[in-house]
């Protein structure tokens, strides 16, 4: 079974920017459609981007996204610009292993990492 391992969280000012990676072993990336999901404090988890066929980001991050991966390397990565103290959360890579098929449900999706920490200051 593939596993994730996200890294890049760090404390950042309000207006920087970050490179998240995802690092999978024991699976394909090519293979996957991989998601991008944040949980803040108190709040539920939540959908930020995914790729696979095609790519689609939450309204929230539209226009300071990009996500991207590595079929050499087996990492996906998520950029973010323009940050903002909102961007605050732990940020989980997770896979659907078994389709390209691209979801914004967490549920679909069966495998996780264990999450990097973003921290925005104002």
């Amino acid at each position: 079974q593939v596993q994730l391992v996200e890294s890049g969280g760090e404390l950042v000012q309000s207006g920087g920017s970050l490179r998240l990676s995802c690092v999978a072993s024991g699976g394909t990336l090519s293979n996957y459609a991989i998601g991008w999901f944040r949980q803040a404090p108190g709040k539920e988890r939540e959908f930020v981007a995914t790729i696979g066929r095609g790519t689609l980001y939450a309204d929230s991050v539209r226009g300071r996204c990009f996500i991207s991966k590595d079929h050499v390397q087996e990492v996906a990565y998520l950029h973010l610009s323009s940050l903002k103290p909102e961007d605050t959360a732990v940020y989980y890579c997770a896979a659907r292993t078994r389709t390209l098929v691209i979801a914004t449900t967490a549920d679909l999706y069966d495998s996780w990492g264990q999450g990097t920490q973003v921290t925005v200051s104002s």
